[in-house]
């Protein structure tokens, strides 16, 4: 019995130990990454701001550098209106070279424009890698202003992204959003359209402006959208910009594959989603059940 307990008594000294590393990795400073950059919108309150760290996990304000993003900031990153309020914010922890871009939305309730596809797609024509990035907001806003501060995280310490870069993933994001708003395609084909272009362009190389149209033409065809000649005429000129700016997609080919991945999983899970089905079958019957009390009443 006494070699029996001293190997039980081993593995628990084992497993006590490899818990305490676990802990200490958790909590550890990656001195190589430097620790998570917290942006917050400059229109927020104390009480805001202090809503999002809750938001965003932040436990120790010590554990992270602190920003506030401006109007000025807008101005200087992508060329926006200086005197605009600031109000969505994000957390920004860099990572080793591999690992991606992760976007989370902490709150989507009030980021009501911007999913984390748009984010991500736009993060990666700005030129954004290896990095996961929570976005929050503690009142409802459209999302654009996490951006802007993504951008300043990425833009001190003597880091610095392509000004060119950063203009058009804000003119991709305001497109793109435009699209679902005015033009009422849904947010996640709004992002599929834009990430299959990508990988297209990606795989093909376009030379000129005719053959980046033909590419936007044929996936809007692939995926069954009708745009507007003018529509159509600026997602080409978008696109057109990356390619005189000479953004490589090749690069970034894995983390467009699962942006991709994503969005046709989230559509998946709509169309097999049988509470979904069964709220529109109820919003039908009662336009169908208005339609008759209305003309029982005549």
């Amino acid at each position: 019995m006494k070699p029996f307990k001293l190997i039980i008594a081993v593995l628990v000294i084992v497993l006590l130990s490899s818990a305490t590393n676990v802990v200490a990795n958790d909590d550890s400073i990656n001195e190589k990454n430097g620790v998570p950059r917290v942006v917050f919108g400059d229109a927020l309150s104390d009480a805001q701001k202090q809503t999002v760290r809750e938001l965003l996990d932040v436990t120790d304000n010590n554990a992270v550098q602190e920003y506030i993003v401006t109007g000025e900031d807008l101005a200087n990153y992508i060329g926006g209106d200086p005197s605009s309020n600031m109000y969505s914010s994000a957390k920004i922890t860099r990572k080793n070279k591999g690992f991606g871009l992760v976007i989370n939305v902490v709150n989507d309730d009030n980021i009501t424009e911007v999913t984390k596809e748009m984010y991500a797609n736009a993060l990666l024509t700005a030129g954004v890698e290896n990095a996961e990035v929570d976005v929050a907001s503690p009142v409802k806003v459209s999302g654009h202003s996490a951006l802007t501060g993504i951008y300043k995280a990425f833009n001190v310490d003597g880091e610095s992204l392509d000004r060119d870069r950063m203009e058009v993933a804000n003119e991709e994001l305001e497109i793109a959003t435009d699209l679902a708003n005015n033009e009422g395609i849904d947010q996640e084909k709004v992002s599929e359209l834009l990430t299959e272009i990508k990988q297209k362009i990606s795989e093909q190389n376009p030379a000129s402006k005719e053959e980046v149209e033909k590419i936007v033409k044929d996936q809007l065809e692939e995926l069954n959208i009708q745009l507007s000649k003018e529509d159509m005429e600026t997602l080409t000129n978008l696109f057109n910009k990356m390619k005189d700016i000479n953004i490589d997609f090749g690069k970034v080919t894995s983390q467009l594959e699962d942006i991709a991945k994503n969005i046709k999983d989230r559509i998946s899970d709509v169309a097999n989603d049988p509470g979904f089905w069964e709220g529109v079958k109820k919003f039908f019957a009662s336009i169908i059940d208005g339609l008759k009390n209305i003309f029982a009443s005549e």
